[in-house]
Parts: structure tokens; sequence; C-alpha cells
């Protein structure tokens, strides 16, 4: 009789019925092959931007009562006046929520001087206590950004309105903004560096980024603004697209062919903890449609 055919000097019978011999012990004592643990889920506060939430037929109670059923963290906001930006902080307070920014305006003139709004100051005394950072975006012609100096006038006005925010505990974060003075993220960043205030530094919004043509950039500009960056706002966009084509460049987050894990494991690797919002500005829809497929798109995101 032919003896059975060996691998590896191992008689092939007696090796099959050994791995079946293990098979049947496993199965018969309820053990299973250790699972691999799950990916770990990014940390940082994840809140929408009002932009993504607002919708006729919605009071702000009940804009307000969706963010939080969803499970954001909270939410930004746009300009009010002082006491209805603190009315929103609180009413956010109340179920677990944070007015973690607030979208402002400033101007700045051909000649060089910057303005913003008579009430700034103390809307910046009403957000103490509630961890809100004040985004500032500079709109106007302005002068070149590359010839700003420290004892410039814009420069020494935001140094003086980051001091102001400072004694109040706020934060203070150039919200770059396609079409205005700060349009891009490495000029945002430059005018953070001249400010040169621990409180004061730059907002990171991909949309933005991505329409000024920045794509490739990205990594380098992230890395250069490391040590002033303070917030930061993303979306579903498409790879491949800028200028102002928001409908590719705005939706939703489970949406679009821009590498968003690259992006986020680029914000791990500089070691960023500030919040991540959802930008979602002139995206079709009601709220929850909006909201909820974008909660489970970042809920899948590995950090």
């Amino acid at each position: 009789m032919p003896r059975s055919p060996k691998i590896a000097g191992v008689d092939t019978m007696r090796y099959m019925n050994s791995v079946l011999s293990l098979m049947v012990t496993a199965l018969l004592s309820g053990t299973t092959p250790a699972a691999e643990p799950p990916p770990t889920r990014i940390s940082n506060p994840f809140y929408a931007m009002d932009t993504a939430f607002q919708r006729p037929g919605l009071s702000s109670d009940q804009q307000l009562d969706l963010v939080h059923e969803l499970g954001f963290a909270g939410i930004a906001w746009h300009e009010e006046s002082p006491e209805e930006a603190s009315t929103i902080a609180q009413r956010c307070e109340k179920r677990g929520l944070k007015m973690l920014a607030i979208y402002c305006a400033a101007q700045v003139t051909a000649a060089g001087d910057i303005t913003w709004s008579p009430t700034l100051p103390r809307l910046i005394e009403a957000l103490k206590g509630h961890e809100t950072i004040l985004w500032l975006h500079i709109g106007g012609p302005g002068p070149a950004i590359s010839d700003q100096l420290a004892e410039k006038p814009v420069v020494q006005k935001l140094r003086a309105l980051a001091d102001q925010a400072r004694l109040s505990d706020v934060k203070v974060a150039i919200y770059p903004h396609l079409g205005e003075w700060t349009a891009r993220f490495g000029d945002a960043t430059k005018l953070a560096d001249l400010v040169d205030r621990p409180n004061f530094g730059v907002s990171f919004n991909l949309c933005h980024c991505l329409a000024t043509g920045d794509e490739r950039n990205i990594p380098k500009l992230l890395g250069a603004a490391k040590k002033r960056l303070i917030i930061v706002q993303i979306n579903g966009a498409d790879s491949g697209v800028s200028g102002g084509q928001w409908k590719r460049l705005i939706q939703t987050l489970d949406k679009g062919t821009f590498d968003m894990a690259a992006l986020l494991r680029k914000l791990k690797e500089l070691g960023f903890a500030g919040p991540i919002g959802f930008q979602g500005y002139g995206i079709p829809g009601d709220a929850r449609s909006i909201l909820a497929p974008t909660m489970t798109a970042w809920r899948k995101l590995p950090n």
C-alpha cells in the first residue's frame, strides 16, 4: 500500500486529524478565536456649525435638542448681541452641549486699518466661562499680508483684542474664508505668528482650504500652524476641486472623495486635541438628514 504523502515531514492524514481534533475541542469548549480590538475612536470634541442645523420650522430649542440627541459635543454659532449669545451658551450647557465657537466679522482697509463691531468687547466678556472660541473672519481689501510686520496697525489692534480676550479666558482664531483678506490658511497662520499671543491662533477650514487650491499643501500648512491651531472644521468634499464649487466642497461627512482619515491622522500626529466641527453650509435637506449621516460617518473614522 502506498504511503500517504508528507508535508514538511508530517504524515498528511495524521496532520489533518490533529487539526480536526483542535477544531472540535474549540467548538465544544465554546471558545472562539480572539477578535481584533476595535479601532481607537477620535477623542476630539465633535461639534456642528449652525449652518448644518438652522432650518425653517425648527425653533432654536428644537435645533439644540437634535444636536444633543445625535451625540454632538456642541455647536458653533453666529455673531449676536452679547446678551443673546450668552443665552444660547447657557441653553447649550443645560443640554450638556458647549457653544464651542462664535463667528464674528472684521474688516481691513487697503491702508491697513482693521475694525469690528463695537459690541465685540462686551461679547467677549459675555463669553467668559463658556469655553467659546471667537472666530474672526477678516474681509476687506487689506494690504498684502506679506508686508505685515509686528508694528503694523492691524497686528497691533489684533494683539490688543487678544489681550482683552485673555482677561475673559477667551481664545481668538482667524477663520480663513474664500474671497476675504485672510482667505488662505497659510496667510492666517503668518498673521497669527505676528500677533504672537498664546490665546490667538487659527482655524483650519477644509472647504475653504480646498477652494483656494491648497489641497496638496494641507499637511505642510498644518505642520506650520501646529502651535497656532485652535479649532478645525471639516465636511465631506471631493478631492481635486478648487474655487467656489460649494456643492462639491461641502457635503455630509459620509460623502466625497477627499481622504478624511488621512487628514485626521495628520492632526493626531501634530498632537491636536481641540474641537473638530462639521460645516454644513448650503447642503440641501432638513437638519436631521444632514447631521445624522455625518455623525455616523464620524464614528466610523479611526483615530
